[in-house]
């Protein structure tokens, strides 16, 4: 059960992170969450809706592992979307700002190995 609320609260944060990158991403408190001045968030706005696009895609899967009829093959698609997103999170934290690994990453990892061993 514990391992199912995490699995869903990740989903949530992407969800989250979705509608900001798509739909928020020139409004002040989009730029203050992501460290963007309003000339960079402006001339950004396509790559980052791309970019929510993509975190609404990984909701969607672990939503999708989550509501699965046959729960062996839910628990595999919660895994696969789980490593997906520690995965994305490393990307990121390498590539963008460290604090991806933390904010994205460990609640991710949390749900993988409660997934896993619960």
């Amino acid at each position: 059960m514990i391992g199912t609320i995490f699995v869903a609260l990740v989903a949530i944060e992407h969800i989250y992170i979705m509608i900001m990158e798509m739909f928020m991403w020139t409004r002040p408190r989009t730029m203050k969450t992501f460290g963007t001045t309003p000339e960079f968030a402006s001339s950004t706005k396509a790559l980052a809706a791309n970019q929510g696009l993509y975190n609404g895609f990984l909701a969607a899967g672990l939503i999708w592992g989550l509501v699965y009829p046959d729960a062996s093959v839910g628990l595999h698609i919660q895994i696969f979307f789980l490593a997906c997103v520690i995965i994305a999170a490393l990307y990121g934290g390498v590539t963008s700002s460290r604090s991806i690994i933390i904010k994205q990453g460990l609640p991710a990892i949390i749900a993988l190995l409660l997934v896993l061993f619960l």
